[in-house]
Parts: structure tokens; sequence; C-alpha cells
């Protein structure tokens, strides 16, 4: 047999405004979402969804850094591609104005007018390589000093290599040393040397030692292309990560938006539907719940 139960006024009222409080809970969560642009405010709207977004954004985060650090290498590669490439122009002139000495075996002055104008070009290049990058001789290696190069060519700077990491356990080397684009101090070839010999053989009328000076300045202009072709080729690898660091970084970025980002027009629907669906419970209820006796006598 079954025993029916009873409906009383007062557990009617409790059920329907639980109904109403629910609705409005959701009518609130839905509006939080839309002024926010977010679906995920707090972990317990979606704990995996809190754990994946987590992930995603120190993916992001370490996707950032590889970025920020291929365009610092590339700065640094890029200031020692221009010097390097200058520096070959300004060998080629010399090498000219060699030959040109050479042809001028009986003309003091035309030596001295060459040799004044290699001295010039000395010292100009001596400059370019004490060019700075952010504070540092990008030829000096790792050195606090603030030059690669004394005022005589002698190399100051060390052997010590600054590297940047541009990926996952990808790092690449962006400086070059004096020693490796310039050549190294007490060689012959060093080329500030090469330039000073050449100069003084001009001086002294010296073509024995102006032929020596010219086939160095040729292995010192080989040792520099080399150089510089080995920093295009580091330029080139760090352009290649950067791009796919970046290519990650959307990719990442698109998937965090999945999880975290609201569909707004989606939530504005159902903010509408939910809102007419608020106002039917209401209009249902005061039709349910009639007014009794009690209610007039009091």
């Amino acid at each position: 047999m079954t025993i029916p139960s009873r409906v009383t006024d007062t557990s009617m009222r409790h059920r329907m405004l639980g109904d109403l409080n629910r609705s409005m809970a959701k009518g609130q969560k839905l509006q939080e979402q839309i002024s926010s642009g977010k679906q995920l405010s707090r972990p317990s709207d979606s704990p995996t969804g809190t754990v994946t977004s987590l992930q995603l954004r120190g993916e992001m985060r370490a996707t950032q850094q590889f970025s920020r650090n291929a365009d610092d290498g590339l700065g640094w590669l890029g200031t020692i591609q221009d010097k390097l490439g200058d520096a070959s122009g300004q060998i080629i002139r010399v090498r000219d104005l060699t030959v040109q000495g050479l042809s001028s075996a009986n003309n003091a002055s035309a030596r001295e007018a060459i040799a004044v104008e290699i001295d010039n070009i000395r010292q100009s290049m001596i400059g370019e390589a004490n060019t700075k990058y952010l504070g540092r001789p990008v030829f000096g290696g790792t050195t606090p000093g603030a030059v690669a190069f004394s005022e005589t060519g002698d190399y100051v700077g060390n052997d010590g290599q600054t590297t940047r990491s541009v990926g996952p356990n990808a790092k690449v080397r962006i400086d070059t040393t004096g020693a490796e684009a310039y050549g190294a101090n007490g060689s012959d070839t060093q080329l500030f040397k090469v330039l000073g010999d050449i100069s003084a053989a001009l001086r002294s009328n010296d073509d024995v030692a102006l032929n020596t000076g010219l086939s160095n300045l040729d292995t010192a202009h080989d040792l520099l292309k080399s150089t510089l072709s080995d920093v295009g080729a580091r330029y080139n690898r760090i352009t290649q990560m950067k791009q796919s660091a970046d290519d990650h970084l959307l990719s990442v970025t698109s998937q965090l938006s999945d999880i975290e980002d609201v569909d707004l027009p989606k939530a504005i629907m159902e903010l509408q539907i939910q809102q007419t669906s608020y106002q039917a419970a209401l209009a249902a209820s005061a039709k349910v719940i009639q007014p009794s006796l009690i209610d007039f006598l009091r």
C-alpha cells in the first residue's frame, strides 16, 4: 500500500525558492563570464581545464623567452655581420692600394700618400672592431673591458663565448672573438699587423716586404671571410628558430583561448534564455502559491 506524501505550502515555497535561487545563480555565472570574457575564473569551474591552462601558460612563457633570446642573438650577430662586411670592403681597398704602391716603385711621394691612406683605414678598422652592442664590445668575448682591441691593434679581449637558448635544448653562440675574426696576437697574418707592415714597407720602399704583406693580407682576408660565413650561418639558424618559436606561440595562444575564453554569442544567447526562464518561473510561482486566508488576515 502506497502512503501518499503530503505537500504543504511551506515545502512548496522552499522548493520554488530553491529553484529560483539556482536559476539566478546560473544567470549570474553567465553574466560574469560575459563581463570577463573568460569561462574559467576559478579552479572549480573546470579542474581539468585549469591544469591544462596552467601548463599552456608555462609553455607560453618559455616560448616568449626563446623569442626574446632570439631577438637578442640577431642583434649581436647582425652587428657583427655588418662590421665584418665593412672590414672586407676596406681590405679590398687596401689590396688595391698595395698593388698601386708596387707599381709606384720610384715615386716616394705617391707611396707616402698610399701609406697615409692605409694608416687611416687601419685606425678606422680598429674603431669598428671595438663596436659595442648593449654596452659590450661584440668582438671582445666575455671581457669586462670597454674595448676588444687597443689603439695599437692588439687584441685585449678573451676567448669567452656568449650563447643564447633559442629553443628547447637549442643553444646558439651569438658572438665572435677578435682573434677569430682578425687573427691572433703575434701572428704575421693578424690583420692590423699586416696593415702596419704594408704601410711601413711603402715608406721604406721595400718591395719584398710589400709582396709579403700582400700575401699576408690575402690570408687575413680569407680568415675574415670564413668568420663572416660562420656568423651568417648562425644568424640564419636563429632566424629559423625565432620563426618556429613565433609559430608555436600562436598555436599555444589559440589552444589557451579555446580553454579559457568564453564563446560570447553562445553565452549571450544562453543568458537571454536563462532570463526568460527565470521570468517564467517567477510567473508560475506566483500562480501556484496563492494567498491564503491567513495572508489576508495579516
